[in-house]
């Protein structure tokens, strides 16, 4: 499980590129860095302390991820976000967690399950904080939410549909950080669900739930108003 993918800290082996790209990236997912924002390299040279060859290589990077859209001559900024392009990607997020999620359930080994029960757990724990009124662990929630449907999707032995699904659930997750409201205990109540089914083999119940539970996602950040 890539229990690192939303960290910025520094690992031992980092260059100075590494820990800039995934604060970028990061700060892209979390909306601080906002759609359609300028990004001025001169800026962030100061803000995230590498070059402004290095921060032209991460932009480039971030683009190929559709995190960043480049204008030639005119610099970059941070992609724009939309109502279309949320559907669109929840279809996608759909479709390949789906078949992930089947693959993983029918070759999982209990070293798997142990790893869903466990990536479950950290995700509740957040969860409670956020029904409880704080905000601040907003961050943690959508790390820890990647964790657990990482995990249940794992063991399906597909390395470029994993790395494909990341790329997808990482701008599917930039909406909800943008739209910063929490659906509440029905999301509690389809992750204890959906971690049940997937413990307990049932493929079609659990691709179902999985379904409901993306759709649902979907209309309740549609109905936030943010997106057009």
């Amino acid at each position: 499980m890539e229990t690192w993918r939303f960290e910025t800290v520094e690992r031992d082996g980092d260059t100075v590129g590494d820990v800039a790209y995934r604060r970028i990236r990061s700060h892209i997912i979390h909306g601080k860095l906002m759609p359609g924002e300028k990004l001025k390299l001169d800026r962030m040279k100061e803000i995230y302390g590498a070059s402004v060859t290095t921060l032209r290589e991460i932009l480039n990077r971030l683009a190929v991820e559709e995190l960043v859209t480049a204008e030639g001559q005119r610099g970059f900024r941070v992609s724009t976000v939309s109502a279309g392009e949320l559907r669109e990607l929840a279809v996608l997020r759909g479709l390949l967690e789906s078949h992930a999620l089947r693959a993983a359930i029918a070759q999982g080994d209990i070293e798997w399950e142990a790893s869903v029960v466990a990536a479950h757990y950290k995700l509740s724990v957040a969860e409670r904080a956020l029904i409880a009124g704080d905000p601040a662990v907003v961050d943690r929630w959508v790390a820890c939410d990647w964790g657990f449907h990482n995990a249940t999707i794992a063991a399906c032995d597909q390395p470029i549909l994993l790395r494909s699904y990341a790329s997808i659930f990482d701008r599917f997750a930039r909406y909800h950080q943008l739209a910063l409201d929490f659906r509440g205990q029905g999301v509690v109540e389809d992750h204890v669900r959906l971690r049940d089914l997937v413990i307990g083999r049932d493929a079609d119940a659990a691709v179902a739930l999985l379904t409901r539970h993306i759709d649902s996602g979907v209309a309740h950040l549609l109905a936030s108003g943010r997106f057009t």
